[in-house]
């Protein structure tokens, strides 16, 4: 179904959700809110489901289910913010919560060094949206995921060589209602999932130990994608121990440069720390200097900044299929949709919520407010943030390490730091493979690749095409204090990169 379409059957949505006041509860708080003088109000009734299963050695160590459910209230009164939550879903909460709310914002008011102007947004009266999967994760037996976990796990302690198996899956089922004082309203439902597998040889002799982990990304699926649907589990497992028993005799890699072509299984991150957290406007002004930190790419650079070379085409997208972060509507009540960070090299554009749209001169949000809880406040946070392949060509990865005499193709994310600017890093990975006159000739260790962000994308000389193209993500981007998490998709084909400047990790722990 349409990323956006506003008229998904609400049928869809999880009955539970459904049976609750939603309409009631909107009607209570944002009239109560009015009747105290906010010039603005809007409501979030959210029930978010989880469950996480954990294996070791094909026997269950933890099953954690969790529920949290509440309404949120958030007003504007003479221009400043006020903000409560509870979690009791009933009109007379409702009605405490809106006054709450409004009584948090006038307590503000003498303190508030500057009064919130927000970008104007069409009314979505009746909205409803939901995310594409088959099959709901929790409509699914846990022992019948269990029983997966353990048969997979089995399968690689029987392969010579490993020692020990570690099998995970997160699942969310994220509901919510949205409503607000202009006539917005909207219900939407999303499914996700984080599969994980890894295993372990251990060197008794030498005290040391390799892992090899499954390249599955969390997605924004059903229960379907751990049963086989774009993802052929029987085949990863059959190749991990082969791959594990080739990285434990593997040479360590001499540090220096060379040309690296990077697979999307390891540059999503790259892309998620280098360009999705530098381009979120809050931070880029100092908002999140504090903690989670700033930016290099500054207002001041907007349309000036050569961020990389001219194959570098990055896009913020909350709808492409299957995003961590695809939604039909934003927290702000902001129909969301796709647009330009990157072009042709060039910094051209911010991930923004309603509240920053107007101090970059914008008439409209891109729909990046998100709250991960009806217990936190909605703030800027990131959408799918991705690299397009080469429009022109469908170059393979194949074709991509042909062009390269001596380097490294590297595979899988693992450990990364950056600097509070989003400028100086190195990241790891999982699997590396020594480039020979365009040929891969075997497993490496040790590597890590360090760079500035903008001289790394400027030695982008070439992108795949659109059959290498694959989303990445993770499910726990963190921000903001009180800290908030969110899920979200990086998507890239493989890319090659000249010249890279390649550290020896143990070289470097020494």
């Amino acid at each position: 179904m349409p990323a956006t379409d506003p008229a998904v059957d609400d049928t869809l949505i999880d009955p539970e959700f459904r049976a609750l006041p939603l309409a009631g509860l909107a009607g209570a708080a944002l009239s109560r809110a009015r009747l105290l003088g906010a010039e603005y109000a809007d409501l979030r009734v959210e029930r978010i489901v989880s469950q996480t299963i954990r294996l070791r050695d094909g026997s269950v160590t933890g099953v954690e289910d969790s529920t949290v459910t509440g309404v949120a209230v958030r007003v504007l009164v003479d221009g400043v913010w006020g903000f409560a939550s509870h979690v009791e879903l009933t009109a007379q909460s409702a009605v405490a919560v809106a006054e709450r709310a409004v009584a948090v914002a006038r307590t503000l008011l003498p303190v508030a060094l500057e009064r919130v102007e927000r970008a104007d947004e069409p009314v979505y009266p009746g909205s409803v949206w939901v995310s594409a999967y088959d099959v709901d994760p929790f409509t699914v037996p846990t022992r019948d995921k269990v029983e997966l976990l353990t048969d997979r796990s089995r399968r690689l302690l029987a392969s010579d060589g490993v020692d020990h198996v570690a099998a995970s899956v997160l699942q969310v089922r994220e509901c919510k209602f949205y409503a607000d004082s202009a006539g917005t309203t909207t219900l939407q439902q999303r499914v996700r999932l984080e599969p994980g597998i890894t295993a372990t040889a251990v060197d008794r002799a030498a005290g040391g130990f390799e892992t090899m982990s499954s390249l599955a990304p969390p997605v924004g699926r059903g229960w379907e994608y751990l049963t086989g649907d774009t993802w052929d589990w029987d085949a990863e497992l059959a190749e991990m121990p082969e791959l594990l028993a080739e990285k434990t005799k593997a040479p360590s890699v001499e540090a220096g440069a060379y040309d690296l072509v990077i697979d999307p299984t390891n540059l999503w991150l790259t892309i998620h720390e280098s360009v999705g957290h530098a381009t979120e406007y809050d931070r880029a002004i100092g908002y999140e200097a504090a903690y989670a930190g700033s930016s290099f790419a500054t207002p001041d650079k907007l349309g000036t900044l050569r961020y990389g070379s001219e194959h570098m085409h990055v896009t913020g997208d909350r709808t492409v299929p299957h995003g961590l972060s695809t939604i039909g509507f934003d927290d702000d009540g902001v129909r969301t949709g796709e647009w330009d960070l990157v072009r042709d090299g060039v910094f051209v554009g911010y991930q923004l919520d309603r509240t920053f749209a107007p101090r970059l001169g914008l008439d409209r949000s891109n729909g990046c407010a998100f709250a991960d809880s009806p217990h936190h406040v909605p703030i800027q946070r990131m959408a799918n943030v991705s690299l397009a392949p080469d429009p022109a060509k469908d170059t393979s990865t194949d074709e991509l390490i042909a062009g390269v005499e001596r380097g490294i193709y590297v595979v899988g994310d693992k450990s990364w730091s950056i600097d509070m600017q989003r400028y100086n890093f190195q990241f790891t990975g999982q699997r590396f493979f020594r480039i020979e006159d365009g040929k891969l000739a075997g497993q490496l260790r040790d590597v890590a690749y360090q760079a500035t962000t903008t001289d790394f994308w400027g030695a982008m000389d070439a992108v795949g095409g659109p059959s290498t193209w694959r989303l990445g993500g993770a499910m726990n981007c963190g921000k903001a204090q009180p800290g908030q998490a969110a899920p979200v998709s990086h998507g890239c084909p493989s890319a090659r990169f000249r010249g890279i400047s390649v550290l020896n990790t143990q070289e470097e722990g020494k």
